[in-house]
C-alpha cells in the first residue's frame, strides 16, 4: 500500500510521515508512506494524506504553486475515489471557502466555511490549544472505530469548519459551544485535531484509515 503525504510547505511533515508509518507497523501493514511536492506520486499513491499549518489563505496557495498538484488530487481523491485525509488546515482547505483575513475560495470538496472561532466562554483562549474530548456524531465510520467516549485529541486552531450539510460532521468537541472536530463523506475525511499528535487515539484513527475501504 503507497500513501502520499503531501508536501506543499505547510505541516509538520516529519511528525505526520512517523505516526503513518508507526500506525502501519502496529497493524501489521505493509505500507510505503512517501512524503512528496510531486503530483505523478500523487496520482499514483493509493491513499492521500493532506496536513496543514498555518493561515487558510497560505496553505491554498501554497497547494496553488505546485503546478498540477491541485489537478492531480482532483484525479486521485474525486474521480478515482482514493482514500482522502486532511488534517487541521488540511481538512478546512475542503471546504467552499474560508474567512481567515479575507475571503478565500477553498477546493469546495465538502460544502461549508471556515470562520473564526467564538467560545461562549471569554476564559477559554484563542487558539484553541490542547487536549479535549471527541464527541462522535457517526459512530458507525470505520475511520472512528475504537474511538469514542473519553477519547482526548490533540488541536490547535483558531477558525473552525462550518459544513452545509450536517451529515458531513463526523465528530465534535466542546469548546465554548460545539465545534466541528471531523468532516467527511463518501472516501473524504478530515480531521480538525492533530492525529499524529494525539498518541495512541491518533494511531487508532490512522490505522483505521490505513484499512479503510470506502
Amino acid at each position: 500500500m503507497s500513501v502520499a503525504i503531501v508536501d506543499y510547505g505547510s505541516g509538520n511533515l516529519r511528525s505526520a510521515a512517523k505516526a503513518f508509518e508507526r500506525a502501519a507497523a502496529e497493524a501489521g501493514l505493509g505500507t510505503a508512506v512517501q512524503v512528496t511536492a510531486d503530483p505523478e506520486a500523487v496520482r499514483a499513491a493509493e491513499r492521500v494524506v493532506l496536513p496543514g499549518v498555518g493561515a487558510f489563505a497560505d496553505c491554498l496557495a501554497g497547494l496553488e504553486a505546485l503546478p498540477g498538484m491541485i489537478a492531480a488530487l482532483e484525479e486521485a481523491v474525486l474521480a478515482r475515489g482514493r482514500p482522502f485525509l486532511g488534517i487541521c488546515v488540511g481538512m478546512q482547505l475542503l471546504a467552499t471557502g474560508g474567512r481567515e483575513h479575507g475571503d478565500h475560495a477553498g477546493l469546495g470538496w465538502i460544502p461549508g466555511e471556515v470562520v473564526p472561532l467564538h467560545p461562549a466562554d471569554p476564559d477559554l483562549k484563542i487558539p484553541h490549544m490542547g487536549w479535549n474530548e471527541l464527541e462522535i456524531v457517526a459512530p458507525g465510520h470505520p475511520v472512528l472505530a475504537g474511538l469514542g467516549r473519553d477519547t482526548h485529541v490533540y488541536f490547535v486552531h483558531s477558525y473552525q469548519f462550518r459544513a452545509e450539510d450536517p451529515s458531513h460532521v463526523l465528530a465534535r468537541v466542546d469548546y465554548g459551544g460545539p465545534v466541528v472536530a471531523a468532516v467527511g463523506r463518501d472516501n473524504l475525511l478530515g480531521t480538525q485535531f492533530h492525529p499524529e499528535k494525539s498518541q495512541a487515539a491518533g494511531l487508532t484513527l490512522i490505522g483505521n484509515f490505513l484499512r479503510w475501504r470506502p
